[in-house]
């Protein structure tokens, strides 16, 4: 049987379904990750500027509990996060968010303070005039909501490892391990995303650690995979 529901939504992407549909894959305030049918076309009442990524939306949604795939009956745009131009720094965060939240909010079960989280980094994000930093303390915020946030170094510690997730003194037993200068730099980001102090850290620190905590949740996220905007995101932290 089916009922009809309505929460709100950030939207994650769209694929072409058919002709006249796509399909939404969009992390909901009710459900947590959900993929949802969507008719289009002139008759629709969902339309184009409800769909772009990372557009926060109230949607009207037919749920079945036997079918993975649901329905969206109406959409009203609550917020969009215009990315402008291409090539200014903005909209290169907001494209690496799109993807972090892509391969991240997949559980199928509601968190509201998963879902108020991600709209106050892209509120963040969407207002902030120096972004440089932000990929990298959205990462580490998104670490927390998942379990994965790493305790931050006793005195010391001048190496941080990958694979066991902390920090430590002393020799690396082994290939994945940060090195003093980037796991110095991934304390002070750890320090300010739970004070709000000020981040000052050197390009090639922010380079290197990105790609760092990159591979972090290739390790101890299932699914995370290979991101495609970090190379054009090095431009952005040089």
């Amino acid at each position: 049987m089916s009922v009809l529901h309505k929460t709100r939504a950030i939207v994650l992407r769209t694929f072409r379904h058919g002709d006249n549909s796509v399909v939404l894959k969009a992390y909901t305030e009710a459900f947590g990750a959900r993929s949802y049918i969507v008719r289009t076309g002139k008759r629709s009442a969902v339309r184009p500027a409800h769909l772009q990524p990372l557009t926060l939306v109230e949607l009207v949604v037919t749920e079945r509990a036997e079918r993975e795939m649901h329905h969206v009956q109406e959409a009203r745009l609550e917020k969009a996060y215009p990315g402008t131009s291409p090539d200014q720094p903005r909209a290169l965060v907001l494209l690496f968010a799109q993807e972090v939240f892509y391969r991240t909010l997949r559980e199928e079960a509601p968190d509201s303070a998963l879902f108020s989280g991600a709209i106050l980094l892209l509120d963040e994000i969407g207002t902030s005039d120096k972004p440089g930093n932000l990929p990298l303390l959205l990462l580490v915020r998104m670490a927390k909501h998942m379990g994965i946030l790493p305790e931050p170094p006793l005195p010391g510690d001048d190496r941080f490892d990958l694979r066991e997730g902390r920090f430590f003194q002393g020799r690396p037993q082994h290939a994945f391990c940060m090195e003093p200068a980037i796991a110095q730099g991934f304390a002070m980001v750890l320090h300010t995303a739970s004070t709000g102090a000020p981040l000052q850290l050197g390009n090639v620190v922010r380079t290197d650690l990105l790609d760092q905590l990159l591979a972090y949740f290739s390790m101890h996220v299932e699914g995370f995979g290979q991101l495609r905007s970090p190379e054009v995101l090095h431009a952005l932290l040089h």
